[in-house]
């Protein structure tokens, strides 16, 4: 089989798609015949501390495609299957937090940006029907994020205003998408005019550019959850927002991770500050059912083919996209 291969050579980094061994499929285990994959901003972490010496590297955490091999104990599957991948390694139960040894694929493990995988069987579900092969191929690491944000963490209520800064990202997209889907007012940021008339088109109640006031904008209107993953550029802004007992989730720092933060503001308006990371099985599960019953489905920025992948992770590097990029698996 062929896969997107990363390796750092002579202090450079190189890419190349090229033929590799296939891996033998164990009795717990399925083989999966990949259609479409996606980026993620992760990606660009994992490729940026990849050092000199390290083992070639299979980058890709979202994908999707047709079950090929099996198993022998693996009972609810079977070759033929459509399916989709979750990428959250070793962590089942709905939990406070992730357990130990809990993983991302893609990381120190081969990812997603190859003609297959082998992955546990308890990492693919059945890929939802209404999905393409595009959508469901970038679909995962972002809307699981997105989901125990707003739903598990953020334990968001009917009617209630969520503000999401810095909206375009893919987690922050479909933020917005199951936020509407759920009855919620949504505000969003961003410096980007496009990306504010992208938001509006898919039910944005208000959009702020961020470099304006944001509090004359909102004419004192409160917010009750902010969904942060900017970090230091906004997240006292986005702070200064929540009315009193708001709640504040953060899943990333893209800006940067250094704070100053006003403890009286945080504990006299009794603000809660939540963080997250991915999810659990249970979560997938559950957000799996939900979109499906909303029938969300993820907004596409480009598809690229494997072979072009290299300028997709540019593309992405460059965070000019407004959703998912997504990767279509050539034979």
């Amino acid at each position: 089989m062929k896969a997107f291969y990363h390796r750092v050579t002579n202090g450079k980094q190189v890419d190349s798609y090229e033929e590799i061994d296939e891996i033998k499929v164990c009795q717990d285990e399925v083989k999966v015949n990949l259609y479409s994959a996606g980026l993620n901003h992760r990606d660009l972490f994992v490729l940026g501390r990849q050092k000199e010496g390290d083992q070639p590297l299979i980058i890709g955490s979202d994908g999707a495609g047709v079950i090929e091999e099996v198993g022998s104990n693996v009972k609810n599957f079977k070759v033929g299957d459509e399916v989709i991948i979750n990428p959250s390694l070793r962590w089942k139960k709905k939990s406070d937090g992730a357990p130990e040894g809990f993983e991302i694929l893609g990381g120190n493990h081969t990812g997603t940006l190859a003609q297959k995988i082998v992955i546990s069987a308890e990492n693919v579900e059945v890929k939802p029907a209404y999905l393409s092969w595009e959508e469901a191929g970038v679909f995962s690491l972002s809307a699981l994020t997105a989901y125990r944000a707003l739903v598990t963490k953020g334990n968001i209520q009917p009617n209630e205003t969520v503000f999401l800064p810095g909206i375009g990202s893919g987690t922050i997209t479909f933020a917005l998408l199951f936020a509407k889907a759920l009855g919620n007012r949504v505000v969003v940021s961003s410096r980007s005019a496009e990306k504010l008339e992208m938001a509006k088109k898919l039910g944005a109640d208000v959009t702020i550019d961020t470099n304006t006031d944001w509090q004359e904008k909102l004419q004192d209107e409160k917010i009750d959850i902010v969904i942060e993953s900017i970090g230091q550029a906004t997240f006292n802004k986005s702070l200064g927002l929540l009315r009193n007992g708001g709640r504040l989730v953060i899943f990333g720092g893209t800006s940067g991770y250094n704070l100053n933060i006003n403890l009286f503001d945080l504990f006299i308006n009794q603000i809660t500050v939540l963080g997250t990371t991915m999810g659990s099985q249970d979560e997938f599960r559950e957000m799996l059912k939900f979109v499906s019953e909303k029938e969300v489905r993820p907004v596409i920025d480009r598809i690229f083919a494997i072979t072009e992948s290299t300028e997709a992770l540019n593309h992405l590097d460059d965070a000019k996209q407004f959703g998912k990029i997504g990767i279509k698996i050539e034979d």
